[in-house]
C-alpha cells in the first residue's frame, strides 16, 4: 500500500524587524546615529517625518534640495512644522558657540547691519535685548510655540490657523543668522562651511513664502 507523500511544511515568513533608532550607552561619537535610513512609507513611528528629515541631513548635509523635498503626498503644514522644529534644534546647537564671544558687553543690542536693529518680542512689551539674550529668548519662545498643545495638539495634523505662526517664527530665526554673519563672521563661516544651515534655512523660507526678499540681508 502506497503511503501518502508528506509535503514539507512551509515556515511562516518572518517580517523584517524595524531598525532600533537609538544610541546605546557608551556609544563612541564617531558611531552615533549610524542606523540605516528608514523608508518613509514603511516608517510607522509618530516621528516619521522628523526621522526622515534627520536621515537626509546625516546622509549629506550639502544636498539641500533632498533635505527640503517632502515625500510625495505629504501634508504641507506638517512638513513645514517638522522642518522648523529641526531648524530650531540645530540653531540651539549654533547658539552654544556664541557663549564666549557674544555677550552684553560685546553685543549690547541685537543688530545685523547698522540699519537693522531687532527688538525682542518675547516680553509683555517689545523691547531691546542684547544679542545673546535675543538668541535665547527667540529659541525658547519658538520651542514653546511649537510644543504648545493649544496651537499644535497633534504633530501629524497641523490646523491651518496654527500654521500662520510659521511666518513670524521663520523671520525671527533668520535674524540669528544675520547677527552672526555681520558681527561674528569667522564663527559664522566656519559653522556654515560644515553645515550649510543658513543656506538651507534661507532656501526653505523663500521656497515656502515664509521669508520675504525684503528680510533677506545676508550676502550670498
Amino acid at each position: 500500500m502506497a503511503s501518502e507523500e508528506q509535503q514539507p511544511q512551509q515556515q511562516p515568513q518572518q517580517q523584517p524587524q524595524p531598525t532600533k533608532r537609538r544610541n546605546r550607552i557608551g556609544t563612541k561619537n564617531k558611531d552615533l546615529y549610524k542606523w540605516e535610513p528608514t523608508t518613509y512609507e514603511l516608517n510607522e513611528s509618530s516621528y516619521a517625518t522628523q526621522e526622515y528629515i534627520q536621515d537626509r541631513i546625516r546622509m549629506d548635509e550639502t544636498n539641500i534640495d533632498a533635505i527640503l523635498r517632502a515625500p510625495e503626498g505629504h501634508d504641507v503644514n506638517v512638513w513645514l512644522y517638522e522642518q522648523i522644529r529641526q531648524f530650531t534644534l540645530e540653531l540651539n546647537h549654533f547658539s552654544v558657540l556664541f557663549k564666549d564671544i557674544c555677550n552684553q558687553n560685546t553685543c549690547p543690542k541685537m543688530k545685523a547691519t547698522d540699519d537693522w536693529l531687532f527688538l525682542c518680542a518675547s516680553h509683555p512689551a517689545i523691547q531691546e535685548c542684547s544679542a545673546i539674550d535675543y538668541f535665547i529668548h527667540t529659541l525658547d519662545s519658538t520651542s514653546a510655540t511649537l510644543n504648545s498643545e493649544k496651537l499644535f495638539p497633534k504633530r501629524m495634523e497641523i490646523p491651518p490657523s496654527s500654521a500662520k505662526q510659521f511666518n513670524s517664527i521663520v523671520r525671527r530665526l533668520y535674524r540669528l543668522f544675520a547677527h552672526a554673519f555681520y558681527h561674528h563672521r569667522e564663527l559664522f563661516n566656519d559653522f556654515e562651511a560644515k553645515t550649510q544651515l543658513c543656506k538651507r534655512f534661507t532656501q526653505f523660507g523663500k521656497d515656502n513664502g515664509l521669508l520675504p526678499k525684503s528680510a533677506i540681508i545676508i550676502k550670498e
